[in-house]
């Protein structure tokens, strides 16, 4: 053995913080969601066309959204979609969506079973469980992209607005949702033009950016190039969606 060999062993070099890090986020996401669920992802993913970059699946989504708003929607093989994905999901895309009934991301991306991982919450926030579930999806299923959605006059914003402008408190649990939009609703206060249609951009605009730096896995995820945060609005008149943010 040479002696720069036994040097080695002895003295073994040490790895990168980059190396470190991405081993730390790695093992933090298999305690938290099961060796189990890594293991199926070693297989083939159930729709092949969904593996795709970041840049990719946005184009894709977009695209879809245009076939919608066109009236041009595919005609989706629902039953043979289902039987593919009983093993396992490998989503192109998760969209943070508001709860309101006239929003609905896998239609207005003319999507199929298994391609969207949806998350929807009055006021389209990220709170702990959405944030964790962005996590799942990323690190898990391998999404390569996260669109934050707003839409225009969203109830859950101007209840928000009202709520603070008067100062009384809404009932049951809904001032979680005040509390959770409430920041968007002051710094929209502080810009020109209407009220509603800035707090509703600018709560997108703080998710997207809380998406982003969430640590350990998104903002990893991001630094490494592997993940795309976007944000957008959907037209009630047009079912247009207008991204405003795309990373």
């Amino acid at each position: 053995m040479c002696d720069k060999c036994s040097e080695n062993l002895h003295h073994p070099v040490a790895p990168s913080r980059r190396s470190m890090m991405l081993l730390a986020t790695s093992a933090l996401a298999a305690a938290a969601f099961g060796g189990a669920a890594f293991a199926k992802e070693k297989k083939a993913p159930p729709k092949p066309q969904n593996v795709l970059s970041p840049d990719a699946a946005l184009k894709r989504l977009m695209e879809g959204n245009a076939r919608y708003v066109s009236g041009v929607s595919r005609r989706h093989d629902f039953k043979h979609e289902r039987e593919a994905l009983v093993g396992g999901q490998n989503p192109y895309a998760a969209v943070l969506s508001c709860a309101d009934s006239r929003i609905a991301p896998e239609y207005a991306f003319d999507s199929g079973r298994g391609d969207l991982f949806v998350c929807r919450v009055a006021g389209n926030f990220a709170g702990d469980e959405t944030v964790a579930s962005m996590e799942y999806t990323v690190a898990v299923l391998g999404t390569p992209l996260i669109l934050v959605l707003g839409h225009d006059n969203c109830g859950a914003v101007d209840a928000t607005i009202k709520s603070l402008k008067d100062d009384k408190p809404l009932p049951g649990h809904i001032p979680t949702l005040v509390s959770a939009i409430a920041p968007a609703v002051k710094t929209a206060a502080q810009q020109s033009g209407n009220a509603l249609d800035n707090a509703i951009r600018q709560n997108v605009l703080d998710n997207v950016a809380k998406l982003k730096s969430a640590t350990p896995i998104l903002n990893a995820a991001v630094e490494q190039g592997k993940l795309k945060v976007v944000g957008g609005i959907y037209r009630l008149s047009t079912g247009s969606v207008d991204l405003i943010a795309q990373g």
